[in-house]
């Protein structure tokens, strides 16, 4: 079964990321950062991790944040273009570049991260600032995740005025529902915001609990704790919610879920897509022992825009985008730097 969400006559343009570029700022549990002056930090951020993986795999990828002009924010943006990331969208404004601190192993979920991003020249970014139509220039997908309207109301208006100038020429428009608690503190809730910047999106992806949370999908009783229940149970409420998700937001064609479960020091992962009236599954991965949960999920989203990029089938998509996600796992920067030969090599198949 393929999928149409993106249209042939559309290859060839650019897939345009927009979010905050973030420093993340990495010291180790044990405070040995401190004795020996040693700090390491990543680029990133979850729209540039995606943007980055797109451009390693050969789709031109251009990428849109706000960041301060000085020598510091210039050198990142020529290793974004060295990268053979478009930086060109970039706006150059404002006093300071976002940071979040996450210690060695944590996940972004866990109360360990410190974020350090107010005021930050993404977060001051205001609507009619950014000109769409030399922005959209030559772009035929936008992708956004739920961290961008997260950060402020001016931000969140930021995004619809994107998503209505997105919607108006035609471009495909996909979204993360990212939830980060620790962003939401401007007295809204994600379902005072999300639902109305998802009527614009083609393909939404998440988990059955995001979902909830962020659009107010229905939620199986005895699923309010997120672990210990069969798979079957989980790929059932994974068909309902997406079928739920295409009936509130008719532009969505197509709906994808993840599903990734502490194993020991490892995890249980696989992942589920909602397409054309047919919900198709991944094989699962099992691993003992992971690296760095950091940008997995954004692999995850990559690997979903390459497939309908290239026209892949739905199924031939999923085992991409999950493989791309595994993969990520064993990779201690926040972007992939796996080729589409790597993660091809990953792929369980059982036809």
């Amino acid at each position: 079964m393929s999928t149409q969400i993106f249209a042939s006559s559309k290859k060839g343009k650019k897939v345009l990321s927009f979010g905050e570029i973030l420093l993340r700022i990495c010291p180790d549990m044990d405070g040995a950062w401190l004795k020996e002056n040693k700090l390491p930090f990543y680029v990133g951020g979850a729209e540039l991790n995606v943007a980055t993986a797109l451009a390693l795999w050969n789709v031109p990828s251009a990428y849109l944040s706000a960041v301060p002009d000085n020598s510091v924010t210039r050198e990142i943006v020529d290793y974004l273009d060295a990268r053979n990331i478009d930086t060109t969208p970039m706006v150059y404004h404002g006093e300071r570049l976002g940071l979040y601190y996450l210690p060695k192993g944590k996940d972004l979920k866990n109360a360990g991260v410190i974020y350090d991003r107010a005021n930050s020249a993404y977060a001051d970014l205001k609507v009619g600032q950014i000109n769409w139509d030399e922005v959209f220039q030559g772009v035929g997908w936008f992708h956004f995740s739920a961290i961008c309207p997260a950060i402020n109301q001016s931000v969140a208006d930021v995004c619809l005025e994107a998503l209505k100038a997105a919607t108006e020429r035609n471009i495909t428009i996909s979204l993360d529902l990212n939830y980060r608690a620790k962003l939401w503190k401007y007295g809204k809730d994600p379902i005072d915001v999300l639902p109305e910047l998802a009527q614009y999106c083609t393909l939404i992806m998440g988990n059955v609990w995001a979902a909830s949370k962020m659009l107010g999908t229905a939620l199986h009783e005895d699923l309010t704790p997120t672990e210990g229940y069969a798979k079957e149970t989980l790929l059932q409420q994974a068909t309902d919610t997406s079928k739920e998700i295409l009936s509130l937001f008719p532009a969505c064609k197509a709906v994808a879920n993840t599903f990734r479960f502490d194993h020991g020091k490892g995890i249980r992962y696989y992942t589920a897509i909602y397409t054309e009236g047919e919900l198709t599954v991944s094989e699962e991965y099992v691993s003992d022992e992971i690296l760095d949960k950091v940008g997995s999920g954004d692999c995850f989203m990559a690997g979903l825009i390459y497939g309908f990029y290239n026209q892949l089938s739905a199924k031939e998509t999923l085992n991409f985008a999950t493989a791309a996600a595994y993969d990520k796992l064993y990779i201690p920067s926040d972007a992939t730097t796996s080729t589409v030969a790597d993660i091809e090599k990953r792929i369980i198949r059982n036809d």
